[in-house]
């Protein structure tokens, strides 16, 4: 891959596409600064090596055009202080503001442009718009693992204006050779754990999935629709009816292939989604009517945990149930720590997808699995076989 160790970026203006679609709070504030750590070691070897870097990303999905909630300048504070100097800021992130901050920018300096989703342009793929982004800079850099499955104007048409000087970040090269160590001769046993709320997200995944791994853990929401398939009562609890079918599918896939599908068979139930409803512990498929399940229960915790202490490969994005609330937690927090567990006696990690990164940070325990992605929807298209735009783009220049 061709990455910053291979080029002189001394007195390069440097255009760095990062993904800085962080959470904030009602008041605009950062809570998780997983995605702006991340890009920090590309900034700072650019930086380090005598070049001016122009940060530029999206943040949310803006409707037509600029607004407040969506402005990048609310992440000015966390990204000054992971980066130890001031960070310029243009409010625009092409037009007259844009290129004339760009051309002053001195080596060492650093200058953050607007979201880039504020025009349509962006997500298009518009070459007009990628070309005014690309005047900008004398280098290309695609660090945005996160964006990578999406062909738009800052992450694979631009690529086209900077030849022979388009390379990947640190954090992108990262993000590559960790899944192909999930994706490429596993050490075995290779066990994946899926959870979340819908197959419907996932159905690409799982079938390739069966293809590689020994064992597959499904939780979370989904979960019921597997029960369902299997003919289990499952209440009031999230069901995709029109996926039945398809996990019956995926079932007889798993037996043809001699994977162990292993599917809970207890459940936390709750009367209401609500952190306060009234619970209580049952058969994952015989959750009484007006009842639903919000969580994994004891006896599959523990055979969830069993499979993971045995397993040398562990992939897992999404989680166990409705972790936010903290009495449908447990499911959740329990898997998170036999990974870190299983991790710590030498197996290999990767997690990946916002709730599961959102779970090993709540819990503390991002430093103790293998690898952290920061990327979705790429990382699951990556395991899907999917070729991904923003890496391709870089690969053919």
């Amino acid at each position: 891959m061709k990455n910053i160790d291979q080029f002189n970026l001394k007195d390069k203006k440097v255009l760095v596409r990062v993904d800085f679609n962080v959470p904030l709070d009602d008041k605009f504030k950062v809570t998780d600064d997983t995605r702006i750590r991340a890009a920090m070691p590309t900034v700072e070897k650019i930086l380090a090596a005598g070049g001016a870097v122009i940060l530029m990303s999206h943040l949310g999905r803006p409707k037509g055009g600029p607004e407040d909630r969506y402005s990048l300048r609310h992440l000015l504070p966390v990204l000054e202080k992971k980066i130890g100097r001031k960070v310029l800021f243009a409010d625009d992130c092409i037009g007259a503001e844009a290129t004339e901050k760009a051309a002053a920018l001195k080596p060492g300096e650093v200058l953050l442009l607007e979201n880039l989703r504020f025009y349509k342009e962006e997500t298009k793929g518009d070459e007009s718009f990628a070309k005014k982004l690309a005047l900008l800079a004398d280098v290309y850099v695609n660090d945005a693992f996160g964006t990578a499955h999406r062909a738009h104007a800052s992450t694979a048409v631009i690529v086209q204006y900077f030849p022979g000087s388009s390379l990947f970040g640190y954090l992108m090269q990262d993000e590559v050779s960790n899944l192909e160590k999930v994706t490429k001769n596993p050490e075995r046993p290779f066990t994946a754990v899926l959870g979340g709320a819908k197959v419907s997200g996932k159905i690409e995944i799982i079938n390739n999935l069966l293809d590689k791994v020994d064992n597959l853990i499904i939780g979370g929401g989904m979960m019921f629709t597997f029960i369902k398939a299997m003919g289990g009562a499952i209440g009031n609890s999230l069901v995709e009816e029109d996926l039945v079918v398809t996990a019956q599918e995926a079932i007889e896939k798993a037996r043809k292939n001699g994977v162990k599908l292993l599917i809970p068979v207890d459940a936390v139930a709750a009367d209401a989604f609500d952190n306060d409803a009234k619970q209580q512990n049952c058969a994952a498929d015989a959750i009484p009517d007006g009842w639903m399940g919000l969580d994994i229960g004891a006896k599959t915790i523990a055979s969830f945990t069993e499979t993971i202490l045995a397993s040398k490969t562990i992939l897992w994005n999404g989680p166990m149930g409705v972790f936010e609330f903290a009495n449908f937690a447990k499911g959740t927090s329990s898997i998170a720590n036999a990974i870190a567990k299983a991790t710590s006696s030498g197996s290999y990690s990767l997690v990946g997808g916002g709730d599961s990164v959102a779970a090993v940070n709540k819990y503390d325990l991002s430093d103790k699995v293998s690898y952290v992605s920061t990327g979705g929807g790429a990382m699951l298209e990556y395991i899907e076989g999917k070729e991904l735009p923003g890496v391709k783009a870089i690969l053919e220049t």
